[in-house]
């Protein structure tokens, strides 16, 4: 059973200790627990789809370290996989086979990447696509979209989402102006938008990068035909269209969003599930815009920990386990459970309330919708949402600390931790 009287003085304390050593207590924002009031609790060990913190309450995980843990938190075939890779070494920075081995599953997998290059974080993959496309098209301008999240990189930092949006900040101080310049912005399911953009600024864009389905500013699915137009819009401007799938990546289906809806971008990031747990991140793409990057090529990249043998190890025993029968149809179901109760449940209890699911991603935002982008996100009862996951984590349940987080499942995931999750939903919807 979850607990559902939870004490957290030894997290407090730690939490307190943490805030003189570290901006903000924290080593990535949205941790702090800023938009949802309260202190965040500090972990001790995680399994399966469940997470102790030092005190040593048990919860219900739907944050999955952000993603990552779409087996469950330490699952034992990764684990064994990883004590055998440790006693060859943590890091070779020199060329391994568990490379070409994860590689050749990406590039099997996912259906625009033809050569692959593996970074050691998602913002580093952004940082390699953007540099990439520019060079490939000669062209410097880049058009993102409202609320999505591409990493820290300054280019990036324009009306970005996730913990940008958690914390209230429309960009960020120390960024230069002259390196957000050449980045445009636009609406997500606006193709109206891109084309104009794409009208006025005429043989100077490089391309478009997007999240296909965001979840940095809450769960926001494509429109019917938006990646179509897209694809179609970039085909007629030539750019190049890139699909961040750093969250989407083998989450909503095992080639990722691009498998899941027919639509092939030219290049692609990812990261998250490709690592197993560990720090990761890859670009790749067409086999005639990866060959411009160093040393094939002048485009330089480089990382001294790329490609390290334990962050490929635990992406190949990750992978393997999702290629097993069934795996997505159950992940599918359980989600859908989740999601589609969470609905139900706010309904009952008299609150505006809209979201929904795919594979394993879901996202509930407390405003009457629909969402179709970070303008429509902005609308939802934040104070709300904070009270909301107050009331879960207090009763076991650990949600993403921010309204606009997406929330992720895995197949460690049980129907009767989604039960219990929906019992606890109902007590708290009807306190709020």
């Amino acid at each position: 059973m979850v607990n559902t009287t939870i004490k957290t003085t030894k997290s407090q304390e730690v939490f307190a200790a943490a805030q003189n050593l570290m901006p903000g207590g924290v080593s990535s924002p949205v941790r702090a627990f800023k938009s949802v009031g309260g202190q965040p609790i500090v972990f001790d060990r995680v399994k399966g789809a469940y997470i102790w913190d030092v005190d040593g309450n048990k919860y219900i995980d739907y944050v999955g370290t952000w993603g990552p843990a779409i087996c469950g938190h330490a699952h034992p075939e990764v684990i064994a996989a990883l004590h055998e890779a440790l006693e060859k070494g943590t890091s070779f920075g020199a060329p391994s086979v568990l490379e070409n081995v994860l590689a050749e599953m990406v590039i099997d997998a996912v259906p625009s990447i033809e050569m692959v290059r593996f970074v050691n974080s998602g913002t580093e993959a952004c940082m390699g696509v953007l540099r990439l496309m520019r060079a490939f098209t000669n062209r410097d301008k880049i058009i993102k979209f409202e609320g999505c999240y591409h990493g820290h990189a300054d280019t990036f930092l324009v009306k970005a989402g996730s913990g940008v949006a958690t914390l209230g900040l429309p960009d960020s101080p120390g960024v230069p102006k002259a390196a957000t310049s050449s980045t445009l912005t636009a609406p997500f399911n606006d193709l109206e938008a891109v084309k104009a953009l794409f009208e006025e600024n005429r043989d100077e864009i490089a391309g478009v990068i997007l999240e296909p389905v965001v979840g940095n500013a809450g769960f926001i699915a494509p429109d019917a035909g938006f990646l179509e137009g897209l694809r179609e819009l970039t085909h007629e401007y030539g750019a190049l269209l890139v699909f961040d799938e750093v969250m989407t990546g083998f989450r909503i289906a095992y080639g990722g969003a691009q498998e899941k809806f027919g639509v092939t971008p030219d290049l692609t990031t990812l990261g998250k599930v490709i690592g197993g747990g560990l720090p990761v991140g890859a670009y790749g793409g067409r086999r005639d815009i990866m060959s411009m990057v160093a040393p094939a090529g002048p485009v330089y990249q480089a990382g001294t920990l790329s490609g390290n043998p334990l962050a490929m190890t635990a992406g190949i025993k990750t992978l393997e386990l999702l290629q097993k029968p069934g795996t997505y149809e159950s992940l599918e179901r359980i989600t859908k459970k989740l999601a589609d109760g969470l609905l139900q449940i706010a309904k009952e209890t008299g609150h505006a309330a809209c979201g929904g699911q795919i594979s394993a991603m879901f996202g509930l935002f407390f405003t009457a919708g629909p969402v179709h982008n970070y303008e429509d996100a902005k609308k939802s009862d934040t104070a709300k949402f904070g009270r909301f996951h107050r009331g879960m984590l207090e009763r076991g349940i650990y949600l993403a600390p921010s309204q606009f987080e997406a929330g992720f499942t895995s197949f460690a995931h049980t129907e009767e931790d989604i039960e219990q999750t929906l019992a606890v939903a109902r007590d708290v919807m009807s306190s709020l």
